[in-house]
């Protein structure tokens, strides 16, 4: 079983950043993927950045550019740094990790808000 604990969240003004941390009970290269997820109020949960054990990464096209996903097996760490935050990036976030890079996570974190003011 892997636990995943989120940290980092605030509130920000609008074009501030912020950098999320995700840390795991287990060796990050143990699951196929980790990932970060958003959902805003009344909103459906999306994939915003995803990293797979090979070092792939793709992003959400509304924060590409903006938002960076890395990793530190050392540290049993994945990390989101968020640039140029907008009111519209608004939402919790939430670090999970997928056994077979199947598209299903199987761990999830508890989330982090984080909130940018315009």
């Amino acid at each position: 079983q892997v636990q995943l604990v989120e940290s980092g969240g605030g509130l920000v003004q609008a074009g501030g950043s912020l950098r999320l941390s995700c840390l795991s009970s287990e060796n990050i290269f143990m699951v196929s993927v980790m990932a970060w997820f958003r959902q805003a109020p009344g909103e459906q949960r999306e994939l915003v950045a995803r990293i797979n054990v090979g070092g792939r990464i793709e992003y959400l096209d509304s924060v590409s550019g903006r938002f960076t996903i890395s990793r530190d097996g050392n540290k049993k760490s994945v990390y989101l740094q968020m640039n140029n935050l907008k009111p519209e990036d608004t939402a919790v976030y939430y670090c999970a990790a997928s056994k077979l890079d199947n598209s299903r996570y199987d761990y999830w974190g508890r989330g982090t808000q984080v909130t940018v003011s315009a």
